[in-house]
Protein backbone atom coordinates (compact mmCIF):
# COMPACT_ATOMS: atom_id res chain seq x y z
CA UNK A 1 0.00 0.00 0.00
CA UNK A 2 1.33 3.41 -0.93
CA UNK A 3 -0.32 6.37 0.78
CA UNK A 4 1.09 9.67 -0.49
CA UNK A 5 0.07 11.85 2.46
CA UNK A 6 1.24 9.35 5.06
CA UNK A 7 4.49 8.78 3.15
CA UNK A 8 5.21 12.51 3.19
CA UNK A 9 4.33 12.77 6.88
CA UNK A 10 6.60 9.80 7.61
CA UNK A 11 9.44 11.54 5.79
CA UNK A 12 9.13 14.46 8.22
CA UNK A 13 8.27 12.50 11.37
CA UNK A 14 10.86 9.73 10.95
CA UNK A 15 13.91 11.71 12.11
CA UNK A 16 11.87 13.47 14.79
CA UNK A 17 10.72 10.16 16.27
CA UNK A 18 14.27 8.77 16.21
CA UNK A 19 15.67 11.82 18.01
CA UNK A 20 12.83 11.71 20.53
CA UNK A 21 13.50 8.00 21.14
CA UNK A 22 17.15 8.72 22.00
CA UNK A 23 16.12 11.59 24.30
CA UNK A 24 13.63 9.33 26.09
CA UNK A 25 16.29 6.59 26.30
CA UNK A 26 18.85 8.88 27.93
CA UNK A 27 16.41 10.78 30.12
CA UNK A 28 14.92 7.59 31.49
CA UNK A 29 18.08 5.54 31.98
CA UNK A 30 17.85 5.98 35.74
CA UNK A 31 14.07 6.29 35.80
CA UNK A 32 11.45 3.72 34.81
CA UNK A 33 10.87 3.03 31.15
CA UNK A 34 13.74 4.75 29.34
CA UNK A 35 14.97 1.92 27.13
CA UNK A 36 11.58 0.30 26.61
CA UNK A 37 9.62 3.42 25.68
CA UNK A 38 12.53 4.77 23.61
CA UNK A 39 12.69 1.47 21.71
CA UNK A 40 8.96 1.60 21.00
CA UNK A 41 9.29 5.16 19.68
CA UNK A 42 12.17 4.17 17.38
CA UNK A 43 10.26 1.13 16.10
CA UNK A 44 7.21 3.34 15.52
CA UNK A 45 9.29 5.53 13.22
CA UNK A 46 10.06 2.54 10.98
CA UNK A 47 6.50 1.22 11.16
CA UNK A 48 5.21 4.65 10.07
CA UNK A 49 7.50 4.46 7.02
CA UNK A 50 6.17 0.95 6.35
CA UNK A 51 2.56 2.06 6.50
CA UNK A 52 3.21 5.06 4.28
CA UNK A 53 5.08 3.05 1.64
CA UNK A 54 5.24 -0.67 2.34
CA UNK A 55 7.04 -2.86 4.84
CA UNK A 56 9.67 -3.85 2.28
CA UNK A 57 10.63 -0.16 2.03
CA UNK A 58 10.78 0.06 5.84
CA UNK A 59 13.12 -2.98 5.87
CA UNK A 60 15.37 -1.24 3.35
CA UNK A 61 15.42 1.92 5.47
CA UNK A 62 16.32 -0.16 8.55
CA UNK A 63 19.24 -1.81 6.65
CA UNK A 64 19.79 -4.43 9.39
CA UNK A 65 17.80 -7.56 10.13
CA UNK A 66 15.66 -6.94 13.25
CA UNK A 67 16.79 -10.29 14.72
CA UNK A 68 20.40 -9.05 14.61
CA UNK A 69 19.36 -5.86 16.42
CA UNK A 70 17.55 -7.94 19.01
CA UNK A 71 20.59 -10.18 19.52
CA UNK A 72 22.91 -7.21 19.99
CA UNK A 73 20.49 -5.72 22.49
CA UNK A 74 20.26 -8.90 24.54
CA UNK A 75 24.03 -9.28 24.50
CA UNK A 76 24.58 -5.68 25.58
CA UNK A 77 22.04 -6.00 28.40
CA UNK A 78 23.78 -9.10 29.76
CA UNK A 79 27.26 -7.61 29.36
CA UNK A 80 26.19 -4.59 31.43
CA UNK A 81 26.15 -6.82 34.50
CA UNK A 82 29.71 -8.06 34.12
CA UNK A 83 31.59 -4.99 35.49
CA UNK A 84 29.87 -5.41 38.85
CA UNK A 85 30.97 -9.06 39.01
CA UNK A 86 34.54 -8.04 38.24
CA UNK A 87 34.46 -5.69 41.24
CA UNK A 88 33.02 -8.34 43.54
CA UNK A 89 29.51 -6.89 43.64
CA UNK A 90 26.32 -8.80 42.75
CA UNK A 91 25.43 -9.18 39.06
CA UNK A 92 23.63 -6.09 37.65
CA UNK A 93 24.73 -3.80 40.48
CA UNK A 94 24.82 -0.31 38.99
CA UNK A 95 28.26 1.24 38.64
CA UNK A 96 28.61 4.91 37.74
CA UNK A 97 31.37 7.04 36.27
CA UNK A 98 31.93 10.45 37.87
CA UNK A 99 29.25 12.95 36.79
CA UNK A 100 30.37 15.71 34.47
CA UNK A 101 28.63 18.67 32.83
CA UNK A 102 28.38 19.70 29.21
CA UNK A 103 27.08 23.03 27.90
CA UNK A 104 23.41 22.85 26.84
CA UNK A 105 23.09 19.27 28.15
CA UNK A 106 23.76 19.78 31.85
CA UNK A 107 24.93 16.97 34.12
CA UNK A 108 25.84 13.76 32.33
CA UNK A 109 25.42 10.45 34.21
CA UNK A 110 27.10 7.45 32.59
CA UNK A 111 27.17 3.94 34.00
CA UNK A 112 26.12 0.33 33.62
CA UNK A 113 22.38 1.11 33.97
CA UNK A 114 22.64 3.20 30.79
CA UNK A 115 24.35 0.29 28.99
CA UNK A 116 21.56 -2.01 30.17
CA UNK A 117 18.92 0.45 28.93
CA UNK A 118 20.61 0.68 25.52
CA UNK A 119 20.40 -3.13 25.39
CA UNK A 120 16.69 -2.99 26.24
CA UNK A 121 16.27 -0.21 23.63
CA UNK A 122 17.82 -2.36 20.88
CA UNK A 123 15.96 -5.51 21.97
CA UNK A 124 12.59 -3.73 21.87
CA UNK A 125 13.33 -2.25 18.43
CA UNK A 126 14.37 -5.63 17.06
CA UNK A 127 11.45 -7.55 18.55
CA UNK A 128 8.82 -4.98 17.55
CA UNK A 129 10.06 -4.67 13.98
CA UNK A 130 10.56 -8.42 13.54
CA UNK A 131 7.00 -9.03 14.71
CA UNK A 132 5.57 -6.24 12.55
CA UNK A 133 7.44 -7.30 9.42
CA UNK A 134 6.47 -10.95 9.95
CA UNK A 135 2.79 -10.07 10.38
CA UNK A 136 2.90 -7.83 7.30
CA UNK A 137 4.41 -10.66 5.22
CA UNK A 138 1.82 -13.10 6.55
CA UNK A 139 -0.98 -10.71 5.62
CA UNK A 140 0.55 -10.21 2.18
CA UNK A 141 0.70 -13.98 1.58
CA UNK A 142 -2.91 -14.50 2.70
CA UNK A 143 -4.07 -11.75 0.32
CA UNK A 144 -2.54 -13.71 -2.54
CA UNK A 145 0.36 -11.35 -3.17
CA UNK A 146 3.92 -12.37 -4.00
CA UNK A 147 6.52 -12.28 -1.28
Amino acid sequence: MNNFILAQAARILFPCLLVLSVIVLYRGHNLPGGGFIGGLLAATAFILVGIGHDMAHARRVLRVDPVVIMAWGLGLAVISGVPALLQGAPFFTGLWLPTFSLPLLGDIHLGTPLIFDVGVFLTVIGFTLHTTFSLAELGHIEEGGDV
